[in-house]
C-alpha cells in the first residue's frame, strides 16, 4: 500500500512538531536545526495496511516483548502516566523493554495516547495501553495510536476476552464475520487468515485479572485461545478478596499464587503491578512471574523526593516530618 499525500502531510506535520519539541527544549541554533533536518530522516511509516503509523529509530534494534517472552525470557518496564516529551528519555536509559499507559486511571485523549505511543517507539521500547473499559472499539484505538499489547481491565467471563482477542488479533475484522471466527461458528478463508495474522504480527492480547469472580473461573478465562499474558491488579484484586490493601496476607497471596501458576501453566506470560518495594516484585519473579511492572513515574518521583528531602533536612538539622508514600495506586 502506498504513502498519499494526505497521509504524506500528516507525518511532514507530526515530523515538524517532534523536531521543534526537541530543539525548543535542548536551545537548538537555527544554524543546526537545518543542518539536522538534512542529515536526519525522523520518521519511518509502519504497518500502513493497518492504518497504523509508527515512529521507528533506526539505530535501535529491538526484540518485540512478545518474542522476548516465546524465547523465555523476562521483560521489564514500568507505568506511565506523564505525556511530557521528555520522559522517554529517562525510561530508555534504565533499559526497559515496554512501558505500562494507564488509559483507564489517568486523564488522556486520543491525541495524547497517540503521541505517547509514538515517542516510545522512538527509543525502541514497546507501548502497552490498558484501555478504559473492554470495548472492542478502544481496543482497536489503541491499537491505531501505536500500542504493541492491549490490557483490558477486570475481565471475569470467557466472551470479553474472546472479544479482546478478536480485537487484537484479528484487526480489521469486527461484527458477525469475527463473532461467528471467535466462538468456532465460522473459519477464515486461508488468504484471509494469513492477512490478519501478518497485519497483526506481534500484538499481545493482556487480560486483568483483579477479582474474585475472575478468580473463581480462572482455568476457563485463561483457556481462551489467542490470549497472550495476565496482569494482576493487586488493589483491585485485595479489595474484592475483603483485604484492601492487605498485599501480605495470606488470602492475597494465595490468590496471586493461584494466577501465576495457572498463567505459566497454559503457557502464558504474567505479571504483578506494584509501587511499593523492588523486593516485592523479585518475590513474585521466583514465583513465575514473568513480566515486572514496577512502579509508576508519580510513585516513583514521590518515594525519591521523600527520600532526598528527609536526608537534606537531617543533614542540616531542620525537623523531618514523618510522612511515608505508601502503595500509590493507578
Amino acid at each position: 500500500m502506498g504513502v498519499n499525500r494526505g497521509q504524506q502531510g500528516v507525518v511532514a506535520a507530526l515530523n515538524t512538531n517532534l523536531q521543534k519539541d526537541s530543539e525548543s527544549q535542548h536551545g537548538v541554533s537555527g544554524h543546526v536545526q537545518r543542518r539536522r533536518k538534512k542529515k536526519r530522516k525522523v520518521l519511518h511509516l509502519h504497518g500502513l495496511a493497518s492504518h497504523r503509523f509508527a515512529w521507528i529509530n533506526p539505530s535501535i534494534n529491538i526484540m518485540s516483548v512478545s518474542q522476548k517472552l516465546k524465547d523465555g525470557k523476562r521483560v521489564y518496564g514500568t507505568c506511565f502516566t506523564s505525556t511530557a516529551p521528555s520522559w522517554p528519555f529517562s525510561l530508555q536509559k534504565a533499559g526497559l523493554d515496554f512501558v505500562f499507559i494507564d488509559n483507564e486511571h489517568i486523564a488522556m485523549n486520543r491525541a495524547d495516547l497517540a503521541k505517547l505511543c509514538q515517542v516510545i517507539r522512538s527509543y525502541g521500547i514497546s507501548p502497552i495501553v490498558r484501555i478504559p473499559s473492554p470495548d472492542h472499539y478502544l481496543v482497536s484505538q489503541a491499537v491505531d495510536a501505536g500500542a504493541v499489547g492491549v490490557v483490558a481491565p477486570y475481565l471475569e467471563s470467557v466472551q470479553q476476552i474472546r472479544e479482546l482477542v478478536g480485537a487484537v488479533k484479528y484487526k480489521p475484522l469486527k461484527g458477525e464475520v469475527l463473532r461467528n471466527v471467535l466462538n468456532g461458528a465460522e473459519i477464515l478463508n486461508e488468504k484471509t487468515q494469513a492477512y490478519v495474522e501478518k497485519v497483526n504480527a506481534g500484538q499481545m492480547a493482556i487480560a486483568n485479572i483483579e477479582s474474585v469472580p475472575a478468580l473463581d473461573k480462572l482455568d476457563e478465562l485463561l483457556s481462551v485461545k489467542g490470549l497472550d499474558a495476565v496482569f494482576i491488579g493487586p488493589h483491585d484484586l485485595s479489595v474484592s478478596l475483603g483485604h484492601p490493601e492487605e498485599y501480605d496476607h495470606p488470602e492475597f497471596e494465595a490468590a496471586v499464587k493461584k494466577i501465576i501458576q495457572t498463567s505459566r501453566g497454559k503457557g502464558l506470560a504474567v505479571g504483578i503491578h506494584f509501587s511499593l518495594e523492588p523486593e516485592r516484585q523479585i518475590r513474585w519473579v521466583k514465583e513465575g512471574a514473568n513480566i515486572i511492572i514496577h512502579s509508576f513515574d508519580i510513585a516513583l518521583f514521590t518515594q525519591r523526593l521523600i527520600s532526598d528531602m528527609k536526608i537534606i533536612k537531617e543533614g542540616v538539622g531542620d525537623s523531618v516530618a514523618v510522612h511515608g508514600a505508601g502503595n500509590m495506586v493507578v
